[in-house]
């Protein structure tokens, strides 16, 4: 004998007993921890995740990178000043010695020459790359002094006769 809630049924109620029933099945099987994903959106979702986080990654390393480049670029930009401004004070400090000394007048005497050196030294310790200072690498190549000690250099002949 059937109970009288099977016989009311119609086929509407079969579907719907049918569907109420697949879902709770799924629903136990999911708490079970079965995935049913026939296109795959997960697995694509979880790849732009690692893809955005890739980039993210990449962005926060090129900031960093440009934050310590702008760092070191204002401590040179900052220690080229000071080099600029400190030849600035040698080179007024060496021009008005000269232009003030008793021999100002006079051709290249050793006093004159010694005060020259001493301006030249002073320069090299401020600016050791400049080409002529002793510091410089290389500076006329080949192991070669750039300046050679002795007398000054001889007139130079453009071809006129005087």
């Amino acid at each position: 004998m059937r109970p009288p809630i099977l016989r009311r049924l119609t086929v509407l109620g079969w579907a719907v007993v049918l569907a109420v029933g697949l879902a709770l099945m799924l629903a136990a099987l999911a708490g079970l921890g079965f995935r049913w994903d026939p296109l795959g959106l997960e697995r694509r979702r979880l790849e732009a995740a690692r893809a955005g986080a890739a980039v993210a990654a990449a962005e926060r390393q090129a900031r960093s990178l440009e934050a310590e480049a702008a760092v070191a670029q204002a401590r040179r930009l900052e220690t080229h000043h000071t080099q600029i401004t400190a030849g600035a004070r040698a080179t007024a400090a060496a021009v008005s010695q000269a232009r003030s000394a008793d021999d100002a007048d006079i051709p290249v005497e050793s006093r004159r020459a010694d005060r020259l050196r001493g301006h030249d030294r002073e320069l090299c310790r401020l600016a050791p790359e400049l080409d002529g200072c002793a510091a410089a690498p290389a500076a006329a190549g080949g192991g070669v002094e750039t300046v050679r000690p002795g007398g000054p250099a001889a007139p130079a002949d453009d071809g006129r006769s005087g």
